[in-house]
């Protein structure tokens, strides 16, 4: 039987999972250069799919393609983090309210609480903290809402990659995570809205503290 050539299309796609897997659990790491050739060599792979697989993620904003430097990962400074983090506090806790006085389902979101509880690596428990707070906001009622939200996620992680490596906090967050499930569960959507509210501003200033916190007069 003749063997049928991969599609390009799923080539990219392949592609583009890999490295946005890479660079979310950071083993590629801000600033590192990505090159077309290099990376097509190791997925073999040709370079067009690479080359779409990172027009992709600098539309997401995880890379940054430079007319004269070529295409890095994006660098996490703390401008870039409180914008991204700014966002999620707008809209995230808000999301999980509407999920919580919907009455939807929250399985999802246990299960990924799980699995981040019993991860073996920071790259699984990374991953399965992005599952459960998608899983918080996605049943909230709003597609848009949720489109929004997930627009930034990839940038979040990429914020908490960086963060992790510089302090892994893991503990302190998977008893956050505890606490607004079971406000969640039992209803409570402005307790759970509020300790998710919480949860994500003190992440981004233990992670990124502003002027005043790292110059007290």
């Amino acid at each position: 039987m003749t063997s049928v050539p991969t599609p390009i299309p799923s080539r990219t796609q392949f592609v583009l999972e890999a490295v946005k897997h890479r660079i979310l659990t950071g083993q590629l790491a801000p600033g590192q250069a990505l090159v077309e050739v290099e990376l097509a060599a190791h997925y073999g792979v040709s370079k067009t799919p690479v080359r779409e697989a990172l027009k992709t993620l600098a539309g997401t904003g995880l890379v940054v393609m430079n007319q004269y430097k070529g295409v890095t990962v994006r660098m996490v400074d703390a401008d870039m983090a409180r914008e991204v983090y700014d966002v999620r506090l707008l809209l995230e806790p808000e999301a999980l309210r509407r999920t919580v006085r919907a009455s939807a389902g929250l399985d999802s979101a246990r299960e990924a609480l799980e699995r981040a509880d019993t991860a073996s690596d920071t790259a699984e428990r990374s991953l399965a903290n992005r599952e459960f707070h998608r899983a918080l906001y996605l049943p909230c009622g709003n597609p848009l809402l949720a489109r929004m939200l997930d627009e930034v996620r990839d940038q979040a992680a990429l914020v908490s990659a960086v963060a992790w490596a510089a302090d892994p906090s893991w503990e302190r967050e998977a008893a956050e995570h505890r606490e607004i499930l079971r406000l969640a569960l039992a209803g409570d959507a402005d307790g759970a809205s509020r300790a998710l509210h919480a949860h994500i501003a003190s992440f981004v200033e233990r992670a990124f503290p502003s002027a005043e916190e790292e110059d007290p007069i």
